[in-house]
């Protein structure tokens, strides 16, 4: 029975690191080994940005809400209970897009939260 050598499988695998390398300067994109830390670290760091990215996103949000809250009189965390009394329920997102682009519309609510808690 012949022998089988695992070279190929290896350099598939050598390969297939060494494609996600592309782009890296120096010894990162040539060397295996090197190239497979860096990739590796990469893919980690990649994960852990996706999840902060939404953290980030929620807190700019948060700003752009308090800030345009706070020009109508109420701090972000009266607004967002005034709309949570008056049963409007608008995420984050949309209120952060109405404090730029929909003033007046953004005022209508903010006086809406206003009443509820007063």
């Amino acid at each position: 029975m012949a022998r089988i050598k695992g070279g190929l499988n290896a350099k598939k695998k050598h390969n297939r690191v060494l494609k996600l390398a592309k782009g890296y300067r120096g010894a990162r994109s040539k060397q295996y080994r090197i190239a497979k830390q860096s990739v590796m670290r990469a893919l980690a760091s990649s994960y852990a940005g996706r999840k902060q990215a939404k953290r980030q996103f929620r807190q700019l949000w948060i700003a752009r809400i308090n800030a345009a809250a706070r020009m109508n009189g109420l701090s972000y965390s009266k607004f967002m209970y005034g709309l949570k009394l008056a049963e409007i329920d608008i995420n984050r997102k949309m209120l952060a897009e109405m404090a730029v682009n929909d003033a007046e519309g953004f005022k209508a609510l903010a006086e809406i939260a206003k009443s509820k808690i007063a």
